[in-house]
């Protein structure tokens, strides 16, 4: 896999003209939020004519999840202003939206940068994307959808509301846990798991008051995180978690959270449903146990339901129809790298367990 530049908060922005620069483009497509006025680094796009002899096209038309139809109106504003780079300032979706522009654009190489502006997704060091076509979620991976540098700027999350900054924290935690005890994790995508995890638990308080510091620890952690889904991907939470979002309208890193919670005391409990090739489960939780600081595998989940308790996020209700909805929605290419075996009765209680019913 090709190399990656990570450009510090420090002196990012000089670091990212230069690596503009040497690309010897003359406009840049500027995938991003219609947020970006509220950004520190609005500025930055603003004055890049006059400090670099650039132009900026700026690319915007696309929804929280976004569809098929944005990333070819996309290609279009990039083809028609004769763009030479791309950068995705924004959540996910942008970065997503950035990421399939560029492979939908037919040049044999595309220089491509992201901005985070969430600290969750970990979207701009992995190699996949989620677009929808015809209603139905796309995962796209491809070598080509990772970019080849990224600025982390904690002042980027100065504006984030309270929801998202909360529930795209815990998107990176459940990333963390999730490529530790993953079918595919390596000794590499662990230690990323375990970096990732050290600098959640010891910022996550700072961070959700607004320190800067601890901002810029948390955007660390949720780009390790990312490094470590790259190698080792997700696994049932996420697999679960999907659904949730479209059906009730909750965010990813929320949705995610709540299925990992209710997996996590599963597999504690039945350690025996050992998927084949898989590692004892007891162990690699008391790992991940140690990465967070806990006494033991027990303390660790019952730690990371506090951390979402004490959120106050809430918790969806299902009627009893959902349930069956939920456990056809769930993607067998994402239970086969879960350490546990997982059959549709187990899908349903753990849903039934993660969600209240309502008559």
């Amino acid at each position: 896999m090709r190399q990656q530049y990570r450009f510090s908060a420090e002196n990012g922005y000089v670091q990212l003209d230069r690596w503009i620069e040497d690309t010897g483009e003359k406009k840049v497509l500027l995938v991003c939020g219609r947020s970006l006025q509220s950004l520190p680094m609005y500025e930055y796009f603003l004055e890049m004519p006059r400090r670099l002899g650039i132009t900026v096209i700026k690319f915007s038309d696309f929804s929280p999840n976004p569809v098929e139809e944005s990333v070819r109106k996309g290609v279009e504003v990039f083809k028609r202003s004769q763009c030479g780079v791309i950068l995705a300032v924004g959540g996910g979706s942008a970065i997503d939206v950035a990421k399939c522009i560029r492979l939908y654009a037919g040049r044999a190489y595309l220089p491509f940068a992201a901005v985070p502006t969430t600290a969750g997704s970990g979207s701009e060091s992995t190699r996949f994307a989620v677009i929808y076509r015809r209603g139905e979620k796309q995962s796209i991976t491809d070598d080509r959808c990772l970019p080849d540098a990224v600025l982390l700027e904690p002042k980027n999350l100065r504006g984030l509301p309270e929801y998202q900054r909360k529930a795209a924290m815990m998107d990176a935690f459940s990333h963390a846990v999730e490529s530790y005890w993953s079918l595919r994790a390596t000794k590499e995508s662990r230690a990323y798991s375990r970096q990732a995890l050290r600098l959640l638990m010891k910022n996550y308080a700072g961070y959700l008051s607004g320190g800067e510091e601890e901002s810029g620890q948390m955007l660390m952690a949720a780009h390790l995180a990312g490094k470590a889904i790259n190698l080792a991907q997700t696994t049932a939470g996420h697999a679960m978690s999907y659904k949730l979002t479209g059906l009730y309208g909750i965010a990813h890193g929320h949705a995610a959270a709540l299925c990992v919670s209710v997996l996590w005391r599963y597999m504690l409990a039945h350690p025996e449903n050992k998927a084949e090739g898989g590692s004892a489960i007891l162990s690699v939780c008391e790992e991940i146990a140690q990465a967070m600081g806990c006494a033991g595998s027990m303390e660790a989940a019952a730690r990371f339901q506090e951390i979402l308790d004490s959120l106050m996020l809430g918790v969806p209700s299902a009627v009893e129809p959902d349930f069956a909805l939920l456990k056809a929605s769930v993607n067998q290419d994402r239970l086969r790298n879960h350490p546990i075996r997982l059959e549709e009765a187990e899908l349903e209680a753990l849903y039934r367990q993660a969600l209240p019913a309502v008559p």
